[in-house]
C-alpha cells in the first residue's frame, strides 16, 4: 500500500506522526476514566486514614475499572490535599480526602478560598474512632489517674497528636479545659511517627484515632478512654468522656473531593464507584479492624455538612482563644 492508504486509513508510519495521532486522540478521550486515578492524603503512609484508603483504593480499582493509586502529603494536619485541589486540574484524576481540619483554614489560615464553596464534593466515606492512650509500662491505669496526674503535674503530662489545630489537638484542648487541667501539647506529622514517640517512652500519651487498637490488643498500649458517644463493643470496659463527666463527643467524618469545576458526570461516576467500593470485602474488613463505621453521605448532603462544620469550628475555636494564625 502506499503511504497515502494508510494515511487514509488513520495508520501512522512512524511512531509520534500526524496519521498515528488521530486514533491515539480519540482513545485519550474515551469514557471517564480511561487513566489511572489519585487519591491525596494528608497523613504519612501507615496510619490508619492511610490504610483506609489505600483498601478503599483497591476497592475502587475493580469498581471504577482503573488503578487507583494514594499519594501521601503528610502534615499541617491532613489539609495539604484540599489546598492542592484548589490548583489541580478539573477532570476528576486528582481527588482529595478532607479531613475535618479543613474546616479550620478559614479561621487559622489566610487562605483565599472556602472549603464549603471551593471544592466538589465526592461523598463521605467513614468517622473516625478516637481515643487516649499510654504505654502498657505507665503507671497510669485509667483517664482518672490521667486527670490526676495532670493536676499533680501541671504542664508536664505529654500527648502527641497529627499536627497543631487538628481534630485530635483541639478535642485535647476542650477536655483539658473541662478537666481544669494544663497538658503539654507534642505534634507530629501524622499518627505513624506518634506511635514510636510513644512507644518509645518519648512522649507519655497520645490522643488519636484508632489505629491504636492493634497495640492495645498486643498488649503495648493501654486504652482510657473513646471519644465517641457509646463504648466500642470490642472494648466494653473502656468509658467514653461523657461517662467520666466531659461533655464532648468527637468522630470528625471524611471523604473525598475533587477540583470545584470537576464535570457533573465524572463527578456522579466517581461517586457511584468509590460508594461501590465500600461495600467491598477488604474496605469493610479494614473499618472493622480500626473500630470503625462508615458513615457515608452523597456529595450533595456533604457539602452541606462541610458548611455546618465551618460554622461549628469557628465556635470551638473562638471558644479556646484561637487565633489566626494557629495555636
Amino acid at each position: 500500500m502506499k503511504r497515502r492508504e494508510f494515511v487514509r486509513l488513520g495508520v501512522g508510519t512512524a511512531v509520534g506522526g500526524a496519521a498515528g495521532a488521530i486514533p491515539l486522540a480519540h482513545a485519550q478521550s474515551g469514557a471517564f476514566p480511561n487513566k489511572p486515578i489519585k487519591i491525596m492524603v494528608g497523613f504519612a503512609a501507615g496510619g490508619v486514614t492511610d490504610l483506609v484508603v489505600r483498601a478503599l483504593a483497591e476497592a475502587a480499582a475493580t469498581t471504577l475499572k482503573q488503578r487507583v493509586v494514594v499519594e501521601n502529603k503528610p502534615g499541617a494536619g491532613g489539609v495539604f490535599p484540599s489546598q492542592q485541589l484548589q490548583t489541580s486540574p478539573a477532570d476528576g484524576y486528582t481527588l482529595g480526602l478532607v479531613v475535618q481540619s479543613v474546616y479550620r483554614l478559614p479561621y487559622i489560615m489566610d487562605i483565599k478560598w472556602n472549603p464549603a464553596t471551593d471544592l466538589d464534593y465526592v461523598l463521605r466515606l467513614t468517622g473516625f474512632t478516637w481515643g487516649i492512650v499510654v504505654p502498657a509500662k505507665s503507671p497510669i491505669k485509667t483517664f482518672s489517674d490521667y486527670i490526676a496526674y495532670a493536676k499533680a503535674h501541671p504542664g508536664e503530662l505529654s500527648y502527641a497528636t497529627s499536627g497543631a489545630a487538628t481534630t485530635q489537638h483541639l478535642t485535647m484542648e476542650q477536655i483539658s479545659r473541662q478537666a481544669g487541667v494544663t497538658l503539654n501539647h507534642v505534634p507530629f506529622k501524622g499518627t505513624a511517627e506518634a506511635i514510636p514517640a510513644l512507644l518509645g517512652g518519648h512522649v507519655m500519651s497520645m490522643a488519636d484515632a484508632s489505629t491504636w487498637g492493634p497495640y492495645v490488643d498486643a498488649g503495648e498500649m493501654r486504652l482510657l478512654v473513646v471519644w465517641s458517644e457509646k463504648r466500642i463493643p470490642k472494648y466494653p470496659n473502656i468509658p467514653t468522656l461523657k461517662e467520666l463527666g466531659i461533655n464532648l463527643v468527637q468522630t470528625s467524618p471524611w471523604g473525598l473531593a475533587a477540583p470545584k469545576g470537576t464535570p457533573p458526570q465524572v463527578i456522579k461516576t466517581l461517586h457511584d464507584g468509590f460508594r461501590a467500593a465500600m461495600d467491598a470485602k477488604v474496605f469493610k474488613d479494614i473499618l472493622a479492624k480500626y473500630d470503625m463505621e462508615p458513615q457515608y453521605l452523597n456529595g450533595e448532603a456533604y457539602k452541606a455538612f462541610a458548611a455546618e462544620q465551618i460554622v461549628r469550628e469557628s465556635e470551638i475555636l473562638k471558644s479556646l482563644g484561637f487565633k489566626r494564625g494557629g495555636a
